[in-house]
């Protein structure tokens, strides 16, 4: 699993800022970090994925240089990661995109969280990279169901799950419930989930902070 956060880069500053409750109240500033944060970990992400050396040839001569290649697919997960998904897109410029539509709802009295999807959208995704975002790795559930239903569209090579903030419960369950080759990124991995199972410490509803609050 890489984290982000364990070294000391630029990133640490913009993390900090979408968690402290005065600068997170801008929520221009908010989405801006958050997309931040997805241009570098989606750099350090391109580290991990297959190149082949490709000739250009410059105003002087030939030269060869290491591309990747074969763009990932981009799996954008509804409405939160909206912002975060654009910083990837920001790298993977060429990259297909994907879009699932996930809410998360209490059952017994808010004890169990469960996710259900409302919306899919995504290209054939067979012996493809996927990358699937999301800013907040809580339960894992809605990752977990995400990769189920993207299965329809074929069986990728390598499955990436990227978030901002993850949780170890969350980390935990996507690792039982998930075979294949799977890597786990994230910008920061915090302590716990509190009995609403939301991340502590976390920075609240990644979604509100966004575009507002919802009904």
């Amino acid at each position: 699993m890489f984290i982000l956060n364990h070294q000391n880069t630029i990133a640490n500053t913009f993390l900090a800022e979408i968690r402290d409750t005065e600068i997170q109240t801008d929520r221009l500033r908010f989405r801006k970090n958050l997309e931040r944060l997805g241009e570098i970990l989606a750099y350090e992400l391109s580290k991990s994925l297959h190149f082949e050396t490709k000739e250009i040839t410059t105003p002087l001569e030939k030269t060869g240089i290491n591309i990747i290649k074969t763009q990932p697919v981009l799996i954008c997960v509804l409405r939160a990661a909206n912002p975060f998904y654009q910083g990837f897109l920001n790298i993977f410029d060429h990259s297909d995109s994907g879009f699932i539509g996930a809410f998360r709802t209490e059952e017994n009295n808010d004890k169990e969280v469960s996710i259900e999807l409302s919306y899919q959208a995504a290209p054939d995704i067979t012996g493809k990279d996927i990358i699937i975002i999301d800013p907040m790795l809580a339960t894992g559930k809605s990752f977990v169901k995400t990769v189920k239903a993207l299965l329809c569209n074929g069986t990728p090579k390598t499955i990436h799950v990227a978030s901002v903030i993850a949780a170890p419960e969350g980390v935990a369950y996507i690792n039982e419930q998930l075979d294949g080759n799977l890597k786990l990124w994230t910008c920061a991995l915090d302590t716990k989930l509190n009995e609403k199972s939301y991340i502590v410490p976390g920075l609240g509803d990644a979604g509100d902070l966004a575009f507002g609050s919802k009904m």
